[in-house]
């Protein structure tokens, strides 16, 4: 038996009585057992500070192109030299396409004013040219907008008269939008209106603006009652239930809900929508409260959604799951181990041929893609989530985590993640109309 460094020789330990070596080495596994406890919590401690490192470097990473927060959030120290875009390269340049008609603002044929700058002299000789006549000439124009002309004020007077058979008195009747002594005519209540609910700017900044554009002195109070009127007025028009009515006949609606302050707390806003109508109202998250905008319930065509578990009850309608967050959720997992999750990067380029398919189809006019295009999309698309899924089935990592989760997504929903793919007629491949319509956007 070796010695142990600071403990007892071998020869110290043959000398002992057996009863006193028992005791010592009852002791010494005792100690064993002890540290080797310890070691085990200490290896527990480990495993779970790792992973919570682990899920914090995934955090501090994340942004706008591998998340959902708005690109306003992301660093300005990071945005230089990275490639955010998930749109398809080589395809398409930005800006205006080969043969498109251009969009060069043109020249107004009877301007307000027209000035005149002819030479003073000869660039050649210095003789000067004062009264020569102009050989040629080119026009430029410039559009401007004037500062805000004082407002017009228009004085009502309401006469009264009294008859000469019977001696009754007779006030003469004022237009409708006349009741105060001194008010804003109705044009100055459309354009606050406007301000506030067609471009949803605040009570305050809705203010500002009405006063530097227009020459208005108003109130933040008297702008957040004609917001008050406007919505009022909305909704006795039966405007809402005639958008309600449209959106349930519609091929396809985009859906969302995100917080915001409504009603002196936060609530949800909910929202249903198409490129052409919006629908919002408030409320929880709750089932019940998506029913409540009277859009969904019992609706028959294709909701374009997040993966919310919140909508799994409108069983009458399709779903098609976002691929714009699923092009997030496999971007933030290939970019934390690219060495690792080569099966997310192919995913996404999967994603992005089979929009572009899409888009061709729609182009052409086709209702569905040719199905060998189809056939191959869906064999390589079951192929790369049973690969993602079983390449970490054994790691015991958060990033392996969410590398089994997005794979068995992949593979339970592929009806509604390939949704755009099966009904290329419609343009439903993300739900960014609805996102940017609840940002404040639409």
């Amino acid at each position: 038996m070796p010695d142990v460094p600071g403990g007892p020789s071998a020869e110290d330990l043959a000398a002992l009585p057996h009863a006193e070596l028992a005791v010592r080495l009852a002791e010494a596994y005792r100690l064993i057992a002890l540290q080797t406890a310890q070691a085990e919590e200490l290896s527990a401690q480990v495993t779970v500070l790792q992973a919570r490192v682990e899920d914090l470097e995934r955090q501090a990473r994340r942004d706008s192109s591998t998340s959902s927060r708005p690109p306003s959030s992301d660093s300005p120290y990071k945005k230089q030299g990275r490639d955010r875009s998930a749109r398809e390269r080589g395809k398409r340049r930005p800006g205006k396409q080969p043969g498109e008609p251009g969009t060069t603002m043109r020249l107004a044929g009877d301007p307000d004013e027209r000035l005149f700058f002819p030479p003073a002299a000869c660039r050649g000789c210095g003789e000067g040219l004062a009264g020569e006549a102009a050989v040629a000439q080119r026009r430029h124009q410039v559009t401007d907008i004037e500062p805000a002309p004082a407002p017009r004020v228009t004085e009502y007077v309401a006469q009264a008269k009294q008859c000469p058979c019977c001696g009754t008195v007779t006030e003469g009747g004022l237009p409708v939008h006349v009741r105060a002594r001194a008010s804003f005519g109705p044009e100055a209540s459309a354009q606050a209106a406007n301000l506030t609910a067609g471009h949803h700017i605040p009570v305050y900044r809705a203010t500002l603006v009405l006063c530097q554009l227009a020459g208005l002195t108003v109130s933040a109070g008297w702008m957040a009652g004609i917001r008050g009127k406007a919505a009022a007025l909305i909704g006795a028009s039966g405007f809402a239930d005639r958008v309600r009515e449209l959106l349930r006949h519609a091929p396809a609606v985009h859906a969302d809900e995100t917080p915001a302050r409504a009603a002196g707390g936060m609530r949800y806003v909910h929202l249903a929508c198409t490129a052409y109508l919006t629908l919002m109202h408030t409320g929880d998250r709750s089932a019940d409260a998506i029913d409540a905008g009277h859009v969904l319930l019992g609706y028959a065509g294709i909701i374009v959604r997040d993966g919310y578990s919140g909508y799994s009850h409108l069983t009458g309608a399709l779903h098609a799951w976002c691929g714009a967050r699923l092009l997030r959720d496999l971007k933030d997992l290939y970019d934390f181990e690219p060495g690792k999750q080569d099966r997310a990067s192919q995913m996404a380029a999967l994603l992005i041929e089979a929009r572009g398919a899409a888009r061709d189809a729609r182009a052409a006019g086709n209702a569905a893609l040719d199905p060998e295009i189809l056939g191959s999309l869906v064999t390589r698309y079951r192929a790369l989530a049973a690969d993602g899924l079983a390449a970490n089935i054994y790691r015991r990592t958060a990033t392996a985590g969410d590398a089994r989760r997005i794979a068995r997504r992949f593979l339970n929903f592929e009806d509604m993640i390939l949704r755009f793919a099966t009904r290329p007629d419609l343009d439903i491949f993300t739900n960014d109309l609805a996102s940017y319509c609840t940002s404040g956007g639409g």
